[in-house]
């Protein structure tokens, strides 16, 4: 088979945590796996936010792209994203700007609406649901990033400092059709989130590019898809790497958060046949397998939603089989250096 056609590739990075490791490994394991990519020449390196969450060490997206930046020269980090309603706009826009005052020309902000799911999560972070209006409190963002609130406004003398130079690195992101409409509509660069909303992907994408205005941040629509992806040399080893996520995350729909088993463990577990069929539909919209499987299957994501980048997600925790897989996709794409992809 031949290589796919070259586009950018980057990493989203939700540093899921096992009963092997612990939160500081695998902060540890992120900076040398974003040092990694950085020399097969990914475009970005993204942290997400999750809260209360034992196995995953992705709290603090903003400080861990921080230490990613210091740890890399070229690579643009950025987060996948900040959630928003969890945080006062101001307070955004001021790490923003220090990220980009470490790091210029180098930082992504990626923003979300999802709140918390969990009440005691909402009241630790101060969040009141009844309240939020996100379509405001992005404006007001943006507000903050651009210095530019409109005379009487009650902001228009508070100002984000370190402040912004040139135009901000906004994106925003989306499981659904919303997101991509405001996007577009706002002419901003969109990532949706395929790995967790693989039915809307199709839709949100095609809505993105057939609504986008172009804007003075984007003259034309640029998106990029977010998928579980996993590369191995077999299928058989991809399913064994995966079935752990499976098994921790249909634990934590009865019980609290655990660490992910290990593969073994998760080998071992007594599936029942409802579990095993949650576990196989979990598992299904996951890129995953030996090369050819996962050349094909990419091949026909990036045909069918038209993304003009591509970023991974794994919920492997063996930092080994992580590069592996990072491997793997880097050859599928060629030898041929690949574009560095929309810098704003």
């Amino acid at each position: 088979m031949t290589d796919l056609a070259p586009l950018p590739l980057s990493v989203l990075d939700i540093m899921p945590v096992d009963v092997e490791s612990t939160p500081s490994g695998v902060l540890r394991a992120t900076l040398e796996q974003a040092r990694y990519v950085e020399e097969l020449g990914f475009t970005r390196y993204w942290i997400a936010e999750h809260h209360n969450s034992p196995n995953i060490a992705s709290s603090s997206p903003t400080v861990t792209a921080a230490a990613v930046g210091g740890a890399t020269t070229r690579l643009r980090v950025g987060t996948g994203g900040v959630m928003l309603p969890n945080h006062a706009p101001f307070v955004v826009a001021e790490q923003f700007g220090t990220l980009s005052a470490l790091y210029p020309g180098r930082v992504d902000l990626g923003v979300g609406r999802t709140p918390p799911h969990d009440p005691g999560v909402a009241r630790a972070l101060r969040v009141d649901a009844l309240a939020l209006d996100f379509e405001q409190q992005f404006a007001e963002l943006l507000g903050f990033l651009r210095a530019d609130f409109p005379a009487g406004h009650p902001l228009q003398k508070v100002a984000a400092n370190p402040p912004l130079t040139g135009k901000p690195s906004l994106w925003v992101l989306g499981s659904s059709e919303n997101g991509a409409r405001m996007a577009a509509h706002r002419g901003l660069p969109f990532a949706h989130a395929h790995h967790f909303s693989p039915q809307n992907s199709v839709a949100a994408l095609r809505t993105y590019h057939r609504e986008f205005r172009p804007s003075e941040y984007l003259s034309s629509p640029y998106s990029i898809i977010a998928a579980g992806v996993t590369v191995a040399d077999t299928d058989e080893e991809a399913r064994f790497r995966n079935v752990p996520a499976a098994l921790a995350l249909l634990k934590s729909l009865t019980g609290p958060p655990e660490p992910f088993p290990t593969p073994e463990q998760a080998a071992a577990h007594p599936w029942t046949a409802e579990e095993a069929a949650w576990r196989d539909q979990f598992l299904a919209p996951q890129v995953a397998g030996g090369p050819d499987r996962v050349r094909a299957q990419l091949a026909d994501l990036l045909e069918r939603t038209g993304a003009e980048e591509l970023m991974v997600v794994s919920m492997v925790t063996d930092p080994a089989a992580r590069r592996r897989s990072i491997t793997g996709l880097r050859e599928l794409f060629g030898s041929a250096p690949l574009p560095q992809g929309l810098a704003l």
